[in-house]
């Protein structure tokens, strides 16, 4: 398993901030020290696809994998990207990620349970989303990145908005094989997690095991002036 020096980053993702809840808010905080997320519910069984927009022509989806699901964000009104909207503004790239919801990287899925819940980020426009796709270029245009190119990549990342996934319940197939060291920085909360344990198919166990549904709240952290879906759950907290 690849792990980059981007590693630490997902352990700095297992804390979920607090928030206070209000209704019928219709964009982001206008007001100095106010602030706005965006709260989505929804459950998801194995093979299913999950999308939702949420406003600025973006839609949130959980993307079926054969050993999961894995979240991305992604414009609605133009071809997808070759990158989707989260995955540049969350690294580590090509290693355990709090995008995946599923047991590559050698979690097995009581470890994708317990990682619970998981914070990432996101580009919240058009705009963004070329400025982590210049510095992510710059980052991969040499085998060994440069210090310039991490720090100019770490810097994008750090202005995009942040999103939190958490799980409410899940029903799965544990895994018999050990936890790897991987899971063992993040996969903290299993048995604080509401969780069902399913017999696996054909009464066989497996070393990684299998998630066969999940219910989950996401919290999307809106930037000012973005304009959110009337129709969703907005939630007004003070600025971190």
């Amino acid at each position: 398993m690849r792990v980059s020096g981007w590693f630490g980053v997902i352990v700095a993702m297992a804390a979920l901030p607090g928030v206070a809840a209000t209704r019928g808010e219709t964009a982001a905080a206008s007001r100095p020290g106010a602030c706005v997320d965006v709260v989505l519910e929804g459950e998801i069984n194995a093979g299913q696809t999950w999308v939702q927009p949420f406003g600025e022509g973006l839609e949130l989806m959980l993307e079926p994998l054969p050993s999961g699901w894995i979240l991305r964000v992604l414009p609605t009104q133009s071809a997808r990207p070759s990158h989707d909207y989260a995955e540049l503004a969350t690294p580590p790239y090509q290693s355990v990620s709090p995008l995946l919801l599923s047991t590559d990287f050698s979690l097995r899925a009581q470890d994708a349970v317990g990682w619970n819940p998981r914070r990432f980020r996101f580009a919240p426009n058009a705009v963004a989303y070329r400025q982590l796709l210049k510095a992510h270029e710059a980052y991969r245009s040499t085998p060994t990145p440069t210090a310039a190119s991490q720090q100019e990549l770490a810097g994008v990342v750090s202005r995009m908005p942040e999103g939190t996934l958490e799980i409410l319940d899940a029903r799965l197939v544990p895994g018999t094989a050990d936890q790897s060291r991987a899971a063992s920085a993040v996969a903290l909360h299993f048995e604080t997690t509401a969780h069902h344990l399913d017999q696996p198919a054909g009464g066989r166990a497996t070393p990684l095991g299998r998630i066969n549904w999940v219910r989950f709240r996401i919290r999307l952290e809106l930037p000012p002036g973005f304009r959110a879906d009337r129709t969703l759950r907005l939630e007004r907290h003070p600025c971190r």
